[in-house]
């Protein structure tokens, strides 16, 4: 009677190692890595986060851009004044192409104020002047537009390395169990593989976005510099049309 007790007790302090042994949940198996392996799951956590969160603001920043550009096109197109519009935007602008059209308004008028266009030679250098801010300002506004996607750009290049050095130590340290333990059976092998595995999941996890996101930013940033590089050539080709009429 006293062996059936025993035997029974191993067989349930059997099965309570085995179901532990065999939890192979998300959360069981950060808990189960070591120091190593938990600093790289979470570094790739944070950084898909991270991601994430440009990916958002990203994707309501350009929706934005490009409605505000639509409008300032439209409006500029209309047949108004300029000088009224840049009354209107000139103090603050609202968008990258209102900030070009700015710059360049604001070169004209104060050169027009200061008698600055009497010459050839005087129109030529203010013709310079006008292309040279107008180029200036575009570059600070695309810089501003595009902050952020290095971040895109180096998550998605050096996360599955990240993840990947995840795995081999978490494999090292599996085979280094089961050198100890001189158990090579499935239940003993199996938890530490597919925690090693683990980190490489959440390296793809942050680099699939975030290179797939880079590469749709960037062709959206493109096409508004493409689109903002038309503008100032077109605006440049209007002052210039003024220019030669006062002359």
């Amino acid at each position: 009677m006293e062996q059936t007790a025993i035997n029974t007790t191993v067989q349930m302090m059997g099965a309570g190692a085995a179901t532990a042994v065999h939890d192979l949940s998300l959360w069981s198996l950060f808990l189960q890595a070591d120091i190593v392996v938990k600093t790289v799951m979470l570094l790739l956590l944070a950084a898909s986060i991270w991601c994430w969160s440009i990916i958002f603001e990203k994707t309501m920043r350009v929706r934005r851009l490009r409605r505000d550009i639509d409008q300032f096109e439209e409006t500029f197109w209309s047949g108004g004044s300029l000088e009224d519009l840049y009354d209107r935007v000139g103090a603050n602008p609202p968008d990258p192409m209102a900030a070009v059209f700015a710059a360049g308004m604001k070169e004209w008028r104060h050169a027009v104020d200061h008698g600055l266009t009497a010459t050839g030679s005087m129109r030529v250098g203010l013709q310079q002047r006008i292309d040279r801010v107008m180029g200036v300002t575009l570059a600070r506004e695309m810089g501003l537009v595009e902050r952020g996607m290095t971040v895109l750009a180096s998550v998605g290049s050096t996360a599955p390395f990240v993840g990947l050095f995840g795995t081999v130590w978490g494999i090292m340290n599996s085979f280094t169990s089961i050198a100890a333990s001189e158990n090579t059976s499935l239940a003993v092998v199996a938890p530490g593989i597919a925690e090693a595995l683990f980190a490489t999941a959440l390296g793809l996890f942050a680099a699939i976005p975030a290179s797939a996101f880079y590469n749709k930013f960037g062709n959206d940033m493109a096409r508004i510099a493409d689109r903002l590089e038309n503008f100032s050539g077109e605006f440049s080709a209007i002052l210039s049309r003024y220019l030669e009429e006062r002359g």
